[in-house]
């Protein structure tokens, strides 16, 4: 085994560690965003959203943790099948406040225009597809107005600014029911993180173990959380 493999494995194993599972995302991941504290902008002030690779080359998503006093039966009165949906209609982000966008967990693609943000997880845009969803699976999607969206760059750009730390995305949590509390939660998780990574390189570790690999993944995992976990 290369040292390179070796260090994936252990970046794998030193986020699950801290979290249960894998939390640094890649470029080409669906990733949660959570909002640093000094983010005031009020569209995204305490938010946790859900971004993925969009066709274009940049990048898509929805706030999660939003939701309004409203239900699709509300917004759309004369719609039998709406009246099915239990959910309150969340505020997604400030791109086409007007439209209705939907999240919907599916094996297959939901119909046409929808977007794979992660195995199972699609976002709709067009308004046949996602009458489709109501009809057949009103319960099975998340439904928003308005979502966010990024040019090829920019939101490398904000997580490299600090406007964001990173984690890996998650349906648990896209589809949380109580969304109170869930932004503290999150950013508390990343705050440990960061406190809890810099434990590795102070560790007397033995260098026979794994041929000095944990040393450098330790270093990786340092340098990496610097830049996708960005200190406060």
């Amino acid at each position: 085994m290369h040292v390179v493999p070796r260090l994936l494995v252990l970046l794998v194993l030193v986020a699950t560690a801290f979290w249960g599972e894998p939390v640094l995302a890649q470029d080409d991941d669906a990733m949660l965003l959570v909002a640093h504290p000094a983010f005031r902008d009020l569209d995204y002030r305490q938010t946790v959203l859900i971004a993925a690779p969009g066709p274009n080359g940049g990048h898509v998503g929805v706030i999660l943790n939003r939701p309004t006093r409203r239900t699709l039966s509300n917004l759309f009165p004369d719609h039998e099948p709406s009246k099915k949906v239990l959910d309150p209609v969340y505020y997604g982000g400030p791109f086409s406040r007007g439209a209705l966008v939907a999240l919907v967990r599916t094996d297959a693609s939901p119909g046409g225009g929808a977007v794979l943000l992660m195995k199972n997880l699609y976002m709709a845009f067009r308004a046949n597809t996602i009458d489709q969803i109501i009809e057949s699976r009103p319960n099975e999607a998340r439904y928003y107005v308005g979502y966010v969206g990024w040019r090829p760059g920019e939101l490398k750009g904000e997580i490299e600014r600090g406007l964001w730390s990173v984690l890996s995305a998650d349906q648990d949590v896209v589809f949380r029911k109580d969304m109170d509390g869930l932004w503290e939660e999150l950013y508390q998780h990343t705050k440990r993180i960061r406190a809890e990574l810099p434990v590795l390189h102070r560790a007397n570790l033995d260098p026979r173990c794994c041929g000095g690999d944990v040393r450098q993944a330790a270093a990786f995992a340092g340098a990496f959380s610097n830049t996708i976990l960005p200190a406060r």
